[in-house]
């Protein structure tokens, strides 16, 4: 009787642990999820920031150049 008793009361402690570590990692995740929900990615760039992307002339490029561009580049 004394070691079921035992049995239970481990088991319920391994219970207790594992469901208290599960709520600490869900509502982690939460606090992570909705600090990078707030985070603004496409804000324009403040200070000495450079455009990464310019077209060459004036001429905008056929489907084809643009193609081409995209599978020399590897992207």
């Amino acid at each position: 009787m004394k070691a079921t008793l035992h049995l239970f009361l481990h088991t319920i402690k391994v219970f207790l642990l594992f469901t208290g570590c599960t709520a600490l990692f869900y509502y982690g995740i939460l606090w992570i999820s909705e600090e990078y929900d707030s985070l603004h990615r496409y804000d324009e760039p403040a200070g000495k920031a450079v455009k990464v992307f310019q077209m060459n002339g004036d001429t905008p490029e056929s489907m084809a150049e643009r193609l081409m561009w995209f599978y020399r580049l590897g992207e």
